[in-house]
């Protein structure tokens, strides 16, 4: 085994040391430079939204664009609000031009803008819906550098749980409206939703996006699937044919729970301590599977007390998953996933609007 791990580790190109990344403080959440060197603002749109998001918008983004713009041209980012009550948000903001004159202290900022309290990092939030469940749409990326792998919802103030609507804007809205239909809304209403619709469904038709919430691009990505998580929708990390790259936690999600329960809900320091060896067992054998090149183990655990949602378990997630992101080539997370747990609010973040 030795030896695999050996010329895995040579195989994996632009992974980083491990030795260098232990090293590092893990729960420094930003360096000095971040700090003051701010996000570009180029004039490539998407640039632009890269440079301050660190990931790369797709095309259905852009063409969503258009399409509320054929609405509501002065009001793009309200198009759907009356009928809807959906908002665009997040990197919305930017092609609206709502943050041109913002007050930005640091990178941190765009990272946490419009970001919920149980998003994951690989969770971008692009429609935000009512204040009371905190419900809120937003692309899922398995890899920070390529495509999202569906779109999904969230309600904040339920949980974590992260459910797939489609695998682009359009499909998203599609599934919003066919629920508004379901409901005994009046005619006026029913009547707007409907042409709505149906001109979503020609922009659709025109761009070639699926209109289904189950496409073969999610199938396909069902099947990559190693393990749910707490959030429900799964994590993908590369395994090999030797079923190098991922082994499952020595617990179950239940029993897992238990454990981070009775850690959280200790009524003292000393009683906390003795249910922490619990979690710390559990972290050994993480970083024996970072040896071994297991990365997707320490991804899981961090990402499930991640979803626990617990601020006492912040400490314990950044010496977990900034990790695992990096060894798995995804160090653009670690970075999202830093600057949240660095403000992370039950409110979504809008630091960055003026």
């Amino acid at each position: 085994m030795k030896l695999l791990t050996q010329k895995l580790v040579l195989q994996r190109k632009g992974k980083p040391n491990r030795q260098k990344i232990m090293a590092s403080p893990v729960n420094k959440l930003e360096d000095e430079n971040s700090e003051i060197k701010l996000p570009s603002s180029p004039d490539d749109i998407h640039e632009n939204i890269k440079s301050k998001f660190l990931v790369t918008m797709p095309e259905d983004f852009f063409h969503f664009w258009e399409f509320c713009k054929s609405m509501n041209a002065e009001k793009p980012q309200d198009a759907l609000k009356n009928a809807l009550g959906i908002e665009l948000v997040g990197p919305f903001d930017i092609l609206g031009k709502k943050l041109r004159n913002i007050h930005v202290q640091k990178p941190s900022d765009f990272l946490r803008h419009w970001r919920y309290y149980y998003d994951p990092p690989e969770f971008q939030t692009v429609f935000k819906g009512d204040n009371k469940t905190q419900y809120h749409l937003g692309y899922f990326r398995d890899e920070p550098g390529e495509p999202p792998v569906f779109v999904a919802a969230n309600s904040a103030t339920r949980g974590c749980k992260i459910t797939p609507v489609g695998d682009n804007l359009f499909a998203a809205v599609n599934v919003e409206i066919t629920k508004v239909l379901q409901t005994s809304c009046a005619k006026k209403m029913k009547d707007k939703l409907l042409e709505i619709q149906e001109t979503l469904k020609k922009w659709a038709d025109k761009h070639h996006y699926s209109l289904e919430t189950k496409t073969m691009n999610i199938k396909k990505r069902n099947r990559k699937i190693v393990t749910k998580t707490f959030h429900g929708a799964g994590i993908v990390v590369p395994v090999d044919s030797n079923n190098v790259g991922y082994r499952p936690l020595p617990e179950t999600n239940s029993n897992l729970k238990n454990i981070l329960a009775r850690i959280c809900d200790s009524k003292t320091d000393k009683e906390r301590d003795r249910h922490l060896d619990d979690l710390h067992e559990i972290m050994t054998l993480v970083q024996f599977a970072n040896d071994e090149c297991d990365y997707g183990m320490g991804f899981e655990l961090g990402m499930d007390l991640f979803c626990y949602g617990d601020s006492r378990l912040h400490p314990h997630i950044l010496n977990l998953l900034p990790l695992a992101c990096d060894l798995l080539g995804r160090n653009e997370f670690g970075k999202i996933l830093e600057a949240h747990l660095s403000d992370r609010k039950y409110t979504p973040d809008l630091s960055v609007l003026s």
